[in-house]
């Protein structure tokens, strides 16, 4: 594995990183809860659940960042080389894995681990080995 070190822009993914996790601070301190994606959206499409003007705000920043994001500078390319079929059984499995997991990367690797959660950390070591193990049977098995 090599670094493209003409791409590599680690003052931009510390500002990044800092910015997620004063989000999720902010969030924990001012509402008392923790900033889980799959927990907002969750109580926005739950019937009877909490539709507080938190949550859609809190989405509807989630969609206007791109279009923040272009007024610096151009947003990455996006490609899908599996297809849409492909792209919705990810999808399946990424919603089916939140579920059974009782919350996302989010909720867990970034607000469950500042709390020092152990359940956060054993899914978080449970996402990162599925990641790496999806990756490597996908690159170097199936040679896709």
């Amino acid at each position: 594995m090599t670094i493209d070190w003409a791409h590599f822009t680690p003052w931009t993914a510390l500002a990044g990183g800092a910015l997620i996790g004063l989000a999720a601070a902010l969030f924990v301190v001012l509402n008392g809860r923790v900033a889980g994606i799959s927990g907002v959206l969750g109580g926005l499409l739950v019937r009877g659940g909490d539709p507080t003007g938190e949550r859609l705000l809190f989405v509807l920043g989630l969609l206007l960042a791109p279009l923040v994001w272009q007024l610096f500078s151009s947003l990455p390319a996006i490609e899908f080389s599996v297809g849409w079929p492909g792209l919705l059984l990810a999808g399946l499995l990424v919603g089916v894995g939140t579920r059974l997991g009782s919350g996302c990367t989010s909720g867990h690797g970034v607000c469950g681990l500042a709390r020092l959660s152990g359940r956060s950390l054993v899914a978080t070591l449970c996402f990162m080995a599925s990641g790496f193990a999806t990756v490597f049977i996908v690159r170097h098995l199936l040679g896709a």
